[in-house]
């Protein structure tokens, strides 16, 4: 039986629970780095960057949110994030097929080069790679990807 998951705009209200996400996820990919230490910088980026100018699809089970995805107006995926025990579930699938209703034309993304479950997710999603970059806030090489419909 899958899992029903519900997916809607973020939410102010919704800010506590995103950023909590977001650490309890990326801690479980990368458990050598403290994101609880990020936090609060994560939090202005947030509430700066993100919120502002990004559409934010929040995704809930049950009334929990369990994963996100934002789309920058220029097809720029900055976040998908999916909480640790939905890895492997239609979830990831889904934020994005919803990235790609909201930016049709084409989607632009960095991933971790190291981070082969998340590039495997993506090829199979229909992203090709076309280059490579360093994260600018992370000094970590990262491979750039690109959909288009």
């Amino acid at each position: 039986m899958s899992a029903r998951f519900h997916l809607r705009p973020y939410r102010s209200e919704d800010e506590d629970a995103a950023i909590s996400l977001w650490q309890r996820t990326w801690q479980q990919a990368y458990p050598a780095i403290d994101f609880a230490a990020r936090v609060a910088g994560w939090r202005a980026r947030w509430r700066d960057e993100l919120v502002p100018h990004a559409a934010i699809i929040l995704a809930e089970q049950e009334g929990t949110p369990v994963g996100f995805v934002t789309i920058d107006p220029s097809g720029y995926l900055d976040q998908l994030v999916v909480a640790p025990d939905h890895w492997g579930s239609e979830l990831a699938e889904r934020l994005v097929n919803e990235a790609k209703r909201l930016s049709p034309g084409r989607i632009t993304l960095l991933v971790n080069n190291d981070n082969t479950r998340a590039i495997r997710f993506y090829e199979r999603s229909g992203f090709a790679h076309v280059g490579q970059d360093v994260n600018p806030t992370s000094g970590r090489p990262v491979l750039k990807m690109e959909w288009k419909s």
